[in-house]
């Protein structure tokens, strides 16, 4: 399924830490490009969110916000016992012999080593990470195929257009070919009077040439329903598209260079107004 590059989404979840938030943000890109800001202390997953973001992204650049709440101070700090009863001890022992010495208990957390983080489990973290990550990526991979299928029914209307202006030339050529007929009969008959008859042969070859466009509108038909058939195909379908775009300019330009009459020079003006079209909506698909 065709899917946009422009979407958002975000989720939060639980986790030893506190409460994990997540947000996602894409915009179009030629190729996958993954920005995180985490708190230090998620630094270290950094391989893993990468790796799971191009999971389900192919293309685009993409921003991943995460942010920690702690919820609760239980569970989140211990004090070491062991090295505050060294300390009562040692201050106890030192009172005697300086009575103006007092400690307050703001004094005491202050000290280094009374108060320690306390022990996270990593794979709980790594869990949580996953499966925030995970709905995240949910949010935004429905946002990319809802906005892909609307990039979809614009780019199946332009190529709908495309079609019936090379009908509408398929249409006019007979007309327009019996009018060059004459042409050349014309020039068939100068050929004959003139003493330097080269110049009469080219514009002859160059009326002859720009009568066969047979070829640029079968080959324009044939992009059309090779482009449908990508814009069908359960992948990424945004640089294919991108390339046959190419191959529609290339025979529009062609066709147009060959134009002998004002009607197919307005119709191949529309093709490329039509193919310019969906190539800005194909800049937004993966």
């Amino acid at each position: 399924m065709a899917r946009s590059m422009t979407a958002f989404g975000q989720a939060e979840t639980e986790s030893p830490l506190g409460r994990l938030q997540c947000e996602l943000r894409s915009v179009n890109h030629r190729f996958l490009e993954i920005s995180l800001r985490l708190p230090e202390e998620l630094r270290g997953y950094e391989g893993l969110l990468r790796e799971q973001i191009g999971s389900r992204v192919a293309r685009g650049k993409l921003d991943l916000v995460l942010r920690v709440h702690s919820t609760t101070l239980d569970g989140a700090l211990q004090l070491n016992s062991d090295y505050i009863k060294q300390l009562s001890t040692t201050s106890l022992h030192l009172s005697a012999r300086f009575p103006e010495l007092v400690v307050s208990f703001t004094d005491l957390l202050r000290m280094p080593g009374v108060i320690e983080p306390a022990q996270v489990d990593a794979e709980q973290v790594r869990s949580a990470l996953q499966t925030v990550l995970g709905q995240a990526l949910d949010g935004l991979v429905s946002t990319r195929e809802r906005e892909g299928a609307a990039l979809l029914r614009t780019i199946h209307e332009r190529l709908q257009g495309i079609s019936s202006q090379v009908a509408a030339i398929r249409t006019l050529m007979p007309t327009i070919r019996d009018t060059q007929r004459q042409r050349v009969d014309t020039l068939l008959t100068e050929l004959k009077q003139v003493t330097d008859p080269s110049r009469i042969e080219k514009e002859l070859v160059s009326q002859l040439l720009r009568m066969d466009v047979d070829e640029e509108l079968d080959r324009l038909d044939t992009h059309v329903e090779e482009a449908k058939r990508v814009l069908g195909l359960d992948t990424t379908v945004g640089r294919r598209l991108d390339f046959l775009l190419q191959e529609f300019n290339r025979e529009a330009n062609t066709l147009g260079s060959k134009s002998l009459d004002v009607r197919t020079s307005a119709a191949c003006v529309e093709l490329k107004v039509l193919i310019e079209q969906i190539r800005e909506q194909v800049q937004n698909l993966e």
